[in-house]
């Protein structure tokens, strides 16, 4: 098992515990050897923790590493123009299934093999994004999870309207070369314009400059609030996002709850946990022989709304009772 991006060495003790926690003992058939399967995993950019909630759920499907499963991963760490490059490297493992996390790396792989199975995950719209024919037969070699983009950032903006009725310029940060990424932000600004929002984009590609440029486009645009498209690469910069909100005194609304823990207002989105513990049943139904074209492409059902009361109590915004019932984490 190889892991890519920060030039750190693990132990192989420390590499089996990161993927499957406490390693089990398979009994086989006399004379019988388990069969390997080799699994590619590309990422854009990760988060820490969900790789072993997709690791301990391969565990209770009965696969551990090094016995019956060899998982290799790939890294872009956000810099998108290297996941072509790093998705050959997979194929050229003999990867059985490959588990692309986000739009542009489901994209990089579809783009150079039609035939290795993909199962695909935070992607907002793949048949809009030339990944699957619908999501009930997806006809090809990918399938796995997809969010709905009416169901993610629209609410988010919509409850933070909610809080705030009097904020009425707000400004979009997302990354511009995730497809995924840009259609959740045409969703929220189609969304938003009958609640009298007004929306300036402030795309972003790579690197700490690119932001601040982006702020540049916030401030221009005198923005009250942002609402962060916060796919991986996002979240990596968070910290820097965060900081420079807070000295416009800027409340931020996202999907996913990092950004609320460290310091935004609001998070709507799925349960990232269960996505990746979900795409753990893909592949395992792949690897048994089923295929991708016949399985329906999933959507989440469960969602996170938290808000930092923290936070709010610093920006002096009063959070309304019915909306911190309806909250399934407050941060205090």
């Amino acid at each position: 098992m190889q892991f890519w991006g920060a030039a750190m060495k693990l132990t192989r003790r420390q590499l089996l515990t990161l993927l499957t926690g406490t390693v089990s003992v398979l009994a086989f058939a006399p004379g019988q050897a388990a069969a390997l399967h080799r699994v590619g995993v590309l990422a854009q950019d990760l988060q820490p923790g969900l790789m072993e909630a997709f690791g301990n759920e391969l565990q209770k499907l009965g696969y551990t590493e090094g016995a019956n499963i060899s998982i290799e991963l790939r890294n872009a760490e956000g810099q998108n123009d290297r996941l072509v490059s790093l998705a050959k490297e997979l194929l050229g493992l003999k990867v059985e299934v490959i588990v692309a996390i986000n739009t542009p790396a489901a994209q990089a792989v579809k783009k150079i093999t039609q035939t290795v199975p993909v199962v695909m995950m935070r992607v907002a719209d793949p048949v809009k994004s030339g990944l699957v024919t619908s999501l009930a037969r997806p006809g090809g070699n990918v399938t796995g999870l997809s969010f709905m983009p009416d169901a993610l950032g629209p609410k988010g903006v919509e409850l933070l309207h909610q809080i705030l009725p009097d904020v009425k310029r707000m400004a979009a940060l997302y990354r511009g070369d995730n497809p995924g990424a840009v259609v959740i932000v045409d969703e929220v600004i189609r969304k938003a314009e009958p609640l009298g929002l007004k929306f300036v984009r402030a795309p972003v590609q790579s690197g700490s400059q690119d932001i601040a440029r982006a702020f540049d486009i916030i401030d221009g645009a005198k923005s009250q609030a942002l609402f962060v498209m916060d796919d991986g690469a996002v979240t990596a910069k968070r910290q820097q996002i965060l900081y420079l909100a807070a000295e416009r005194r800027m409340p931020v609304v996202s999907i996913y709850k990092d950004f609320a823990k460290s310091g935004g207002l609001i998070a709507y989105g799925p349960k990232l946990d269960i996505v990746y513990r979900r795409a753990a049943h893909f592949v395992d139904k792949l690897l048994k022989g089923e295929r991708s074209a016949d399985l329906p492409v999933e959507q989440p059902a469960i969602f996170d709304v938290v808000v930092n009361l923290k936070t709010a109590k610093t920006l002096g915004i009063a959070i309304p009772e019915t909306v911190l019932v309806s909250a399934d984490e407050v941060l205090e």
